[in-house]
């Protein structure tokens, strides 16, 4: 008798079939769902695990759909949408500069509803950009590796501390590659513009061999194993999700100032169902801007009026200023005196 089989180039070619292939680096990919419901294709760089439960609010509202969820780096969900070789609805993005560049280059819809009504005009950019979250721009420091010291508050504290206690210090501190992270190119351009403590900062973090990381939760990580003590520009909000970590990270949001992350939503002009995606904007929107509060909204809401009282917190705001260092001169001239700065030989 003879026994059939199945070549393994033609498994091969199943699987192959059966598996997205992306010409972008993807994080994770998750459907949210049934299979054969009507599906909201969502490219973010938002980690899933942190969006999941207002995804499956969303879902709960809105019985019949189906979300199919990509994450990647802000670098490559910016490549992703502009080669147009795959269709996604809706970008939620924690760059935003890179948000704005793709509305005014004409990759975004606009969108209107009573929900973006709720939100502050610096929140949103002519009805293409919307803000749901505030984010800050915070130290995660390791509290073991403080031991003896004062705890520092601001930019010049740190500075300060650092140059008092260079040995204990030395490859024992991190931040964002800004090379190749969207938002920490964001993050540092708006500091190089706010403050001349940051290049100072910069000096003498790099003069400490400073470690360079992709993104806040590898910083996160490497603050609590102890294998950096300060971690700088790391989203407060990934730390404060991490209460398995409450006991080996402090976070810091520093008293001179605190720049704001404002993590953003754009509709796609790919997108195949565009009004589901507005929902699902709205959903966002009234999530971050409304009352109450929703347990399963993942970030810190910051009323408006507390913002407007607490001096050091600001909002880093939408618009076409945003674009300034995108400008492919400036951004080379900037990341050329960053590398000097902190890769020091």
């Amino acid at each position: 008798m003879r026994i059939p089989f199945i070549s393994l180039s033609l498994i091969a070619a199943l699987v192959a079939l059966a598996v997205p292939t992306w010409a972008f680096e993807v994080e994770e990919h998750r459907r949210f769902g049934a299979e054969d419901a009507r599906t909201l294709r969502i490219l973010s760089t938002t980690d899933t695990e942190l969006l999941a439960p207002m995804i499956d609010s969303f879902l709960e509202l809105h019985p019949g759909v189906a979300i199919d969820y990509t994450s990647a780096t802000s670098a490559e969900v910016m490549k992703a949408i502009m080669a147009e070789e795959h269709q996604f609805d809706l970008a939620l993005s924690s760059a935003m500069d890179l948000q704005i560049k793709l509305a005014n280059d004409g990759y975004t819809r606009t969108h209107h509803s009573d929900a973006v009504d709720l939100i502050p005009l610096w929140a949103s950019w002519r009805n293409h950009v919307f803000a749901f979250s505030q984010e800050p721009a915070s130290i995660v420091i390791s509290p073991a590796a403080f031991a003896g010291l004062e705890i520092p508050r601001s930019r010049q504290q740190l500075i300060s501390l650092l140059r008092k206690h260079p040995d204990r210090f030395r490859g024992r501190i991190g931040t964002y590659d800004v090379a190749t992270s969207g938002l920490g190119y964001l993050f540092a351009t708006q500091d190089a513009r706010t403050s001349e403590s940051y290049w100072r900062l910069m000096e003498i973090m790099g003069g400490l061999k400073i470690k360079l990381y992709c993104c806040s939760g590898d910083m996160i990580e490497s603050v609590a194993r102890g294998d950096i003590a300060v971690a700088y520009n790391v989203l407060g909000s990934y730390a404060r999700a991490r209460k398995d970590l409450a006991t080996r990270i402090e976070i810091i949001e520093p008293e001179d100032y605190t720049n704001m992350m404002l993590r953003t939503a754009v509709i796609l002009q790919t997108a195949e169902h565009p009004k589901l995606a507005g929902a699902f904007i709205d959903h966002l929107l009234r999530a971050a801007w409304d009352s109450p509060e929703l347990p399963e909204y993942p970030f810190h809401r910051y009323p408006i009026a507390e913002l407007a009282q607490n001096a050091p917190f600001r909002p880093i705001h939408l618009g076409p200023g945003l674009l300034v260092f995108l400008d492919h001169l400036k951004r080379k001239r900037f990341l050329a005196e960053w590398h000097s700065t902190v890769q020091q030989n």
